[in-house]
């Protein structure tokens, strides 16, 4: 069954503290986001900023009569020049929201986005074990190519993070 989505658009000002509230609810409950400490609304306010309506590092949100439901984002790869056409990917929901195929619609999106700008090849991490994400990601166009053994430590346990790509170019 789909999620009765509104619509997708960019993010904005205005979404600031529900998407706060969705991605504290990872970093407390899951290790899924190697973030280990909630963020305030201020703490969070550069990371939207860093989001802009147009280029590459984009933020998409899903919501229903006003109300937010996920959102999905690009970020930069690294901060060397040469990775400026590679992007990291994202895609977080409400708790309440996940499970109706919401989350694919709104990667999609994101992807569709992408493909319009300068960006060749979008990258993922997903922590491990999370088939969800992984299905996610190959239901999305992307492969895995390898895995990163151990290299976080959330909740007492070290933890693997199984990297994914999708070429967006040619």
């Amino acid at each position: 069954m789909s999620s009765p989505v509104e619509r997708i658009r960019a993010g904005h000002e205005g979404d600031l503290e529900e998407l706060t509230r969705i991605y504290n609810h990872y970093i407390v409950n899951t290790p899924i986001t190697f973030d280990v400490e909630p963020f305030t609304i201020e703490q969070r306010r550069p990371w939207l900023d860093a989001h802009p309506a147009h280029g590459p590092h984009r933020l998409l949100v899903a919501e229903d009569d006003g109300q937010v439901l996920g959102y999905a984002t690009s970020s930069p790869f690294r901060p060397k020049a040469a990775y400026a056409t590679s992007v990291e990917t994202t895609v977080y929901l409400a708790p309440e929201h996940t499970g109706r195929g919401l989350g694919s619609r709104l990667y999609l999106a994101l992807l569709e986005t992408l493909r319009t700008e300068d960006v060749h090849l979008a990258v993922a991490g997903v922590t491990q074990p999370n088939e969800a994400s992984a299905r996610l990601h190959l239901r999305c166009g992307f492969r895995q190519v390898g895995v990163f053994e151990e290299v976080g430590h959330k909740f007492g346990e070290f933890r693997d993070v199984a990297w994914f790509q999708q070429r967006l170019t040619g």
